[in-house]
């Protein structure tokens, strides 16, 4: 799944008319980097949750058939947050663990090394970056992502997730980070420190910063 559905307020004005995953960088928009590379990488059932300029995804992007993948929508209409549009699209999602990518990042990760959790979740985190020096989440010797604890990394917005974690949440707007605390607190929480390029598209500057970043690269 690869959540779309944001209002990209931080991104305006770019965003008054164009939803945030589809802004260019390097030649590509944000989402079709992420598209091409989970292609690349053997996925091929995508889903996509919209809300703002909805319609605009849809229209391009289609039903992925040109960039060798099938894209279900799960269409919101207002956003529900992480974790209530997550929870939107379980029918589509289906049964098994499925892997979740935020739509406003740019990375390298290599999307092969996600594997099915053994508790109910699996977190990629990232090295702080300047704008969030403080992070999210402790990561011990275990693997095991914790509230608290060193040391402290930020969450790069990709995880592999059971749907039991989503099974009791009721259908509305719903943030993620309750319900992987609420699971942390069992252990159920893995997680691994990803080291690469990693880029969190949250203002202007930075997808100037990312275009610059990739044409040169």
């Amino acid at each position: 799944m690869i959540l779309a559905a944001g209002l990209g307020t931080r991104m305006r004005p770019l965003t008054d008319h164009t939803p945030k995953p589809l802004l260019a960088a390097g030649g590509n928009s944000l989402i079709e980097w992420h598209i091409e590379r989970l292609q690349q990488a053997g996925f091929r059932e995508l889903v996509i949750n919209t809300a703002w300029l909805g319609d605009k995804l849809e229209t391009a992007l289609g039903d992925g058939s040109r960039y060798g993948v099938s894209i279900e929508w799960s269409r919101e209409g207002t956003p529900l947050e992480t974790a209530g549009g997550i929870r939107r699209a379980l029918p589509l999602l289906g049964d098994a663990p499925f892997a979740v990518i935020n739509g406003d990042i740019w990375t390298d990760f290599d999307f092969t090394r996600l594997h099915e959790p053994a508790g109910l979740a699996h977190l990629v985190l990232v090295t702080n970056p300047e704008h969030h020096p403080n992070g999210d989440f402790g990561l011990d010797s275990d693997g095991l992502v914790r509230d608290n604890g060193n040391p402290r990394l930020t969450f790069s917005g990709i995880g592999v997730y059971r749907p039991a974690l989503f099974h009791e949440l009721a259908d509305g707007e719903a943030k993620l980070a309750p319900l992987l605390r609420a699971a942390m607190c069992h252990d159920a929480v893995s997680g691994e420190h990803f080291t690469g390029v990693w880029w969190d598209i949250g203002t202007p500057q930075r997808l100037e910063q990312l275009d610059a970043y990739l044409r040169a690269n």
